[in-house]
């Protein structure tokens, strides 16, 4: 079947733009028979409209032309285009009743959000200074204040007067030695 249907163009086809669509119609398939009168007449009209489809194809082409050449004049490149297309769609987008009702949710939700965090920080806040309030932590507070103090005292003049009399720098501490005694050293006897 696909052999005999090869060499001949179905009747219920469409032609192809640019295609002689007069040349292409042979008999009609329908059971009712056209008079010959009527059937030129059909020819002549469907020429004519091919004619009009590839004169206003021509047209388009030559707008289409005309309008690249503006638009090259007036420095519009296409990545502005894309620019004003996006800018045109995101203002459409933010104006959109969806787009202002899920905003103002999300602006009550991070206003909630906000205040809830406040009052944790608040309560948080309170709970540590109650902590440090206790009898507790203040002794806790002085007992590290003393070791603090221990640790790292500043010293003072008498203090620094009464520890270059006992010793020497880098020295063992002097053994005080009864008077008229002496230090003998063992390695001699």
């Amino acid at each position: 079947m696909e052999e005999s249907d090869q060499g001949t163009q179905r009747p219920d086809s469409i032609p192809e733009v640019g295609e002689d669509a007069v040349t292409t119609v042979e008999q009609p398939v329908s059971s009712t028979a056209l008079t010959e009168e009527e059937q030129e007449e059909l020819r002549n009209e469907l020429a004519k409209v091919e004619e009009e489809i590839q004169t206003l194809s021509q047209v388009l082409a030559s707008k289409e032309k005309q309008v690249a050449e503006i638009k090259r004049k007036l420095g519009i490149t296409p990545l502005n285009e894309l620019r004003q297309n996006l800018s045109k769609s995101w203002q459409e987008v933010t104006t959109s009743p969806a787009y202002r009702r899920t905003s103002e949710t999300l602006s009550q939700a991070g206003q909630k959000a906000t205040a809830a965090f406040s009052s944790v920080g608040s309560a948080i806040s309170r709970k540590l200074e109650d902590v440090r309030n206790t009898p507790t932590f203040k002794s806790f507070e002085e007992k590290v204040d003393n070791l603090k103090t221990k640790m790292s005292p500043t010293p003072s003049t008498s203090e620094l007067g009464d520890v270059s009399k006992n010793s020497t720098p880098n020295a063992e501490p002097a053994v005080e030695q009864p008077e008229g005694t002496t230090l003998q050293d063992p390695e001699l006897h």
